[in-house]
């Protein structure tokens, strides 16, 4: 996994991401300014196709998977080969770290970050892709680690193969999104798939809190009952951190009017669709756009 949040250079990134969802594959293109989406696509995938999960066989319908990868691909690539690879969130665990200092070499702090996830994971860190990005402070070194088991990603990575395509760069969804995120002010993103729901809060650019919630709703979740999950881990944050949030993004639920005054009632602050009509310049109106988030922000970022 590449664990990048905002700070890929525009030029040694794919121009090409696709999402893959327990029921559907989604593609984009990046807009020549980067700054939205030129095209997308999508295509639904057969029931019981994908089961996202942490430890176990995520790929059941294999053939289905390649298919669908093949198809979008085949619309937005053109003759590119190289795409960013996007994973559900319940395949990977984000774990953050504080750390006094970090050794200089790569793979010796690599080292130190595995040895400290070993007490936060339910598999050997050994059998793992581990990613991190260290985002030093005036006081410590906060480290972003995002963890998936080898053989869970390789199921992923070998139907993009299969379809004839490189994911040279795999991100789990919700790190994805958060490129396109710009959080100087104190920000939280709230990202609904089927399984989870999952909670960024940022502040500076940098990424204080992340948690994933299990969803036993589905995107049939009521803007009450979306509020009611997210709003502990927004008190939470408002006292360790003291500070205030003073925005909240929503992504991923089709119909977000409801989910939107319930978590401005609930909160009191501004709250917005992550994924705006200006990032997708109208194309397909917005029938699909609240699945967007993923592959927008791996662009963006």
């Amino acid at each position: 996994m590449d664990l990048r949040i905002r700070n890929r250079s525009k030029q040694d990134r794919p121009a090409i991401a696709c999402e893959v969802l327990n029921d559907r594959v989604v593609a984009a293109r990046a807009s020549e300014a980067a700054n939205g989406l030129e095209t997308f696509t999508t295509r639904e995938l057969p029931e019981g196709s994908v089961a996202p999960d942490l430890t176990e066989a995520n790929i059941l319908r294999a053939e289905a998977l390649r298919q669908a990868i093949a198809d979008v691909l085949q619309t937005i690539a053109g003759r590119s080969r190289d795409v960013i690879a996007i994973l559900p969130d319940a395949t990977s665990r984000v774990v953050l770290l504080d750390f006094e200092s970090l050794p200089e070499k790569r793979e010796e702090a690599e080292a130190v970050v595995r040895f400290r996830l070993k007490k936060s994971l339910p598999f050997d860190v050994e059998k793992a892709r581990v990613s991190y990005q260290a985002q030093p402070t005036t006081e410590a070194i906060k480290v972003v680690a995002a963890v998936a088991l080898n053989s869970v990603v390789d199921e992923y990575e070998s139907a993009f193969r299969d379809a004839g395509y490189s994911p040279g760069v795999v991100l789990p969804s919700m790190l994805a999104t958060l490129g396109a995120v710009e959080a100087t002010r104190p920000t939280m993103v709230v990202k609904v798939d089927p399984q989870t729901i999952s909670i960024a809060l940022l502040d500076r650019s940098q990424l204080l809190l992340f948690r994933t919630l299990e969803n036993t709703r589905g995107l049939r979740i009521s803007g009450d009952q979306l509020a009611e999950d997210v709003y502990p881990s927004l008190v939470f944050f408002q006292d360790t951190y003291k500070l205030n949030i003073e925005r909240v993004y929503l992504a991923g639920l089709e119909d977000t009017e409801a989910a939107l005054r319930s978590l401005q009632t609930q909160t009191n602050i501004e709250v917005e669709e992550l994924v705006s009509s200006s990032h997708i310049n109208g194309h397909n109106g917005n029938q699909h756009r609240a699945r967007l988030a993923g592959v927008l922000g791996a662009l963006m970022s």
